[in-house]
């Protein structure tokens, strides 16, 4: 293990520029056809925001160069939408749209700022809605996301790290080593306040303390948030909730590790205050990324104390909430595969009867926090709902009379086969997940299956247009599972895979691909394994307990618990899930790891990872590789540069999709 583990770090400890990766030697015709014939043309919505009155919306349009459009909700004809930029300039991206309380002004960020800012640098801008024209209100120089007006109008707030050299995120590539490591160049994500009438820019919060989320008081005075000492990207699981009064310092209302019952040693996100200032409500449960939200609601006194489960033992998982008054709280949920938006009383927890608006088998967002979506104060809600027949679109309007008021996609058709929601049972746990079918599918026939299991493993995965339409393009059937540790059935069922990592999530998985079995025309002899992050490891580990499978690409995949707790960024997030530090408890650790099993693998596996992945370092893919390769296993590993967890090149991106598809097409190809 010890010689395995040094020529892995050696390996990826080497000076210089990284070599470009080798394009693929030759090309797949099949693969290439899928390839090019699934390519998404569909034009992307986002950043929803509905005006305080309901009447205007504003909304996003592309992703990397995004633009910003203005529509009437009276009469919400795209055609006649008003698009905003600095004097007119769309040529850069417009985004993250947000509404003054009274109505009158647009926040938005915009990289269109002339030579007088650094190329590439977003500002702040605000748009009028009496003159039409816009005015830059910030010249900063660093990262900000989630900007908030405070609730008197006179000030802006905003996440924002100073003179930022990349995202505060733990997704994004790492940093290089170099200096004295946990020490030098440590960057801190605080709270910045732009006074809306000068110009001026003041942090907020302390230097000592990383803040993830915020939220104002509506006196505008005080602040709740999470934060954690730095650095950043690994302390959001001991994180504590603030609450701060400007000017003064914070004061510590939650610490998990002292509270008593189902929030101990937990995570929390999504802070909000009550209108009246005197409770906060956030989501607190087990959760494997910050920004990948789900667990509970729970409210505490501003001033502190015992939180509170007000809508304990459902079986779905809240992603986003807001207060509708002091006395209810509104979510929304994902409930296996549906979406709810239900109101909850927090003084008896229970639902608000006729309160929930129930969507079946589609997507919404809407926002920088996972499922956000924007609601005016007369009611009217607005967001982005996309689904398994359905490309992505804008909603909006009253809660009794939502509509589709964009059309970007009118036209759009699925690239790939069908897919439907297969539900079955294991164990004693309800399991959900999703089953693309090949394209052009004919019963008569027999089919291969590859089988994608997500990250997290606290996530899951929901319904999406064009899922993975290019497997299905190619000839195969795609099955998703939501097995037990996902989000989307109760907190019981999250937490169920607690020091059980790849065993009764893994049975799941195998009972759910038997159910399929029977259902469709599946080649038993034809079946893959993949995924990325704790799909990744779940792949790597798989083929160590089955013969099961004829083809495996494990992507950002972890091989070796015990090594891993000392290799990558985020360790805090590992105690919750194993009960122990890998000190503490090796066995407990040892048990879950692919290597101790690795003599028992005889399955062909693909390994892709990023060079400066801090959540699932490349080591880890290097020690598999190795270990694979000297048992004589077939085996390949690609290694992109300056990647991290989610890769940012396109074209990797593309590179990457392709050597995946045709893996599986040499060892189990489509007939």
């Amino acid at each position: 293990m010890a010689t395995l583990l040094s020529s892995g770090l050696n390996a990826f400890a080497q000076s210089g520029v990284p070599a470009p990766v080798e394009p693929l030697k030759t090309h797949d015709p099949v693969v290439v056809k899928a390839m090019e014939a699934s390519e998404g043309h569909v034009k992307m919505p986002g950043g929803v925001a509905i005006s305080p009155d309901g009447k205007w919306l504003a909304y996003t349009v592309g992703r990397a160069s995004a633009t910003l459009h203005l529509m009437e909700l009276a009469n919400p004809d795209p055609a006649k939408d008003k698009i905003v930029g600095p004097n007119g300039d769309t040529s850069c991206s417009n985004a993250d749209p947000v509404w003054s309380p009274d109505g009158q002004w647009l926040a938005y960020t915009s990289s269109c700022t002339g030579s007088s800012d650094k190329p590439g640098q977003e500002q702040v801008f605000l748009w009028s809605k009496a003159t039409g024209a816009s005015k830059q209100l910030t010249h900063l120089s660093g990262l900000f996301h989630q900007v908030a007006w405070a609730p008197d109008g006179k000030t802006l707030a905003f996440l924002f790290v100073e003179n930022a050299t990349r995202s505060a995120g733990a997704t994004a590539a790492m940093k290089p080593w170099s200096g004295v490591i946990g020490e030098d160049g440590i960057e801190v994500q605080r709270v910045a306040a732009v006074d809306v009438a000068t110009g001026e820019l003041k942090q907020v919060t302390p230097e000592k303390l990383h803040v993830f989320e915020f939220d104002w008081a509506q006196n505008s005075s005080e602040m709740t948030y999470i934060a954690a000492p730095p650095p950043g990207e690994n302390n959001w699981w001991v994180a504590d909730l603030y609450t701060q009064t400007l000017g003064q310092d914070p004061k510590a209302i939650v610490d998990t590790t002292k509270v008593t019952g189902a929030l101990h040693g937990l995570q929390m996100a999504v802070p909000r205050f009550s209108p009246d200032g005197k409770k906060i409500a956030f989501i607190g449960g087990l959760m494997s990324d910050q920004g990948s939200t789900g667990g509970d609601i729970w409210v505490v006194e501003a001033k502190g104390g015992e939180p509170v489960d007000v809508k304990p033992g459902i079986d779905g998982t809240p992603a986003y909430l807001a207060w509708v008054d002091n006395g209810k709280v509104g979510f929304v949920e994902d409930r296996r595969g549906k979406v709810r938006i239900p109101d909850y009383d927090v003084k008896t927890k229970t639902e608000v009867p006729g309160s929930a608006l129930e969507m079946s088998e589609v997507s919404i967002t809407g926002g920088s926090i996972k499922d956000a979506i924007s609601v005016s104060k007369n009611g009217v809600f607005a967001f982005v709902k996309s689904g398994l027949t359905a490309p992505p679109e804008v909603w909006a309007g009253p809660e009794t009379a939502i509509k589709q008021v964009t059309h970007l996609n009118d036209g759009a058709t699925l690239a790939g086969g069908k897919t439907e929601s297969i539900e079955w049972t294991n164990e004693g746990f309800h399991v959900q997940g999703w089953l693309t079918y090949p394209a052009n599918y004919d019963p008569a026939k027999k089919y291969p299956m590859i089988v994608s299991v997500h990250g997290g493993p606290s996530a899951s995965i929901g319904p999406r247009w064009n899922v993975m339409a290019n497997y299905s393009l190619a000839g195969y059937f795609v099955f998703q599972p939501n097995p037990r540790g996902s989000f989307g059935q109760g907190e019981k069922f999250t937490e169920a895979n607690r020091k059980d990592f790849g065993y009764g999530d893994l049975r799941d998985i195998l009972a759910g691909m038997d159910v399929v079995e029977k259902k469709v025309s599946v080649d038993p002899k034809r079946e893959g394994l993949t995924g990325w992050s704790y799909g990744g490891f779940m792949t790597m580990f798989g083929v160590t307990q089955t013969t099961r499978f004829r083809a495996a690409v494990a992507g950002a995949g972890i091989s070796d618990w015990l090594s891993y707790y000392g290799e990558n960024s985020i360790d805090q997030w590992m105690t919750p899930f194993f009960g122990a530090t890998v000190y503490d408890d090796t066995a407990v650790y040892a048990k879950s790891s692919a290597l101790t099993f690795i003599k028992k693998v005889k399955t062909p596996t693909l390994i892709i990872v990023g060079d400066r992945d801090g959540e699932c370092p490349a080591p880890q893919s290097f020690e598999f590789w190795h270990a694979l390769r000297a048992e004589g296993v077939k085996t390949q590993l690609v290694i992109y540069p300056n990647e991290g967890h989610h890769f940012a090149d396109p074209a990797h991106e593309k590179d990457r999709d392709e050597r995946m598809l045709t893996w599986f097409q040499k060892e189990m190809p489509a007939e």
